[in-house]
């Protein structure tokens, strides 16, 4: 049921969602014609407002500063856990090639630990990507990248039951339990680390946290002065990574 609830407020918690609402209700509403007006006025607003640059990054901003980056670089992981969020299942099924999004960068970072000897082994977290299609399971494509980049399998353990982020820290403590080990670290991007590591501390599990793929700048703006379809993409994601936070907090999936 949570499942199915957080996938109605990925769609209710967006910008474009409540610019459409209120237009609509200046246009169909049965209240004075100023209050109308005024409706749809607000409903424009706010979708431009939120397609501006400065406004999208002082959202990613917030996500992202300061940093939650705890890693200890004396100290050789026993474990690195590696969430998902990272496979464009519509285009890898299509394709039967592997297909990424803008995340890749946790990817690329759990390669380079795994490679440089920084962390002996490697829990790749991701169930199915869509769990109508049910074509592509992350966790199998994320290991079966590292595996082609020249990782042992017997490094990398797969976790394919997980379908949101305090699932990952509840399957992958199981793990760490039962192998022993002590020394973890979770990689994920900069936006989504606070709660990814409030998941981690909710299920009992202590870890450090490498950030990755940062994306704000200290600068409001290059000098892009018009709104854009990408600003408002950054704006609706950043929005989202907030609710979720607060969502988590209040069931208790994070601490």
């Amino acid at each position: 049921m949570f499942y199915f609830f957080s996938k109605i407020l990925d769609v209710l918690l967006t910008p474009l969602a409540w610019s459409v609402g209120l237009v609509l209700l200046g246009i169909m509403g049965r209240e004075r014609s100023s209050r109308r007006r005024a409706s749809a006025a607000l409903g424009v607003a706010i979708l431009i407002v939120f397609s501006l640059e400065p406004v999208s990054n002082a959202l990613w901003r917030s996500l992202e500063y300061p940093p939650l980056r705890t890693m200890r670089p004396e100290v050789t992981y026993d474990v690195v856990v590696l969430l998902g969020g990272i496979v464009e299942d519509r285009a890898q099924a299509t394709s039967r090639q592997r297909s990424f999004n803008d995340n890749n960068e946790r990817l690329l970072e759990t390669f380079d630990l795994l490679r440089k000897g920084t962390v002996h082994s490697a829990i790749v977290s991701g169930g199915l990507v869509d769990a109508i299609r049910k074509e592509v399971v992350e966790a199998g494509a994320l290991a079966e990248q590292l595996t082609a980049w020249g990782i042992d399998p017997s490094r990398i353990i797969v976790e394919d039951k997980a379908r949101n982020t305090y699932e990952n820290a509840k399957n992958s403590e199981a793990i760490v339990r039962a192998h022993g080990w002590h020394d973890v670290l979770i990689v994920t991007s900069a936006f989504h680390m606070q709660r990814a590591y409030g998941c981690f501390r909710a299920v009992g599990l202590d870890v450090d946290t490498l950030p990755v793929d940062f994306r704000s700048y200290a600068s409001p703006y290059s000098g892009e002065l018009l709104p854009r379809a990408k600003y408002l993409a950054d704006s609706t994601t950043a929005i989202r990574e907030w609710s979720g936070r607060w969502i988590y907090r209040v069931r208790g999936y994070s601490k």
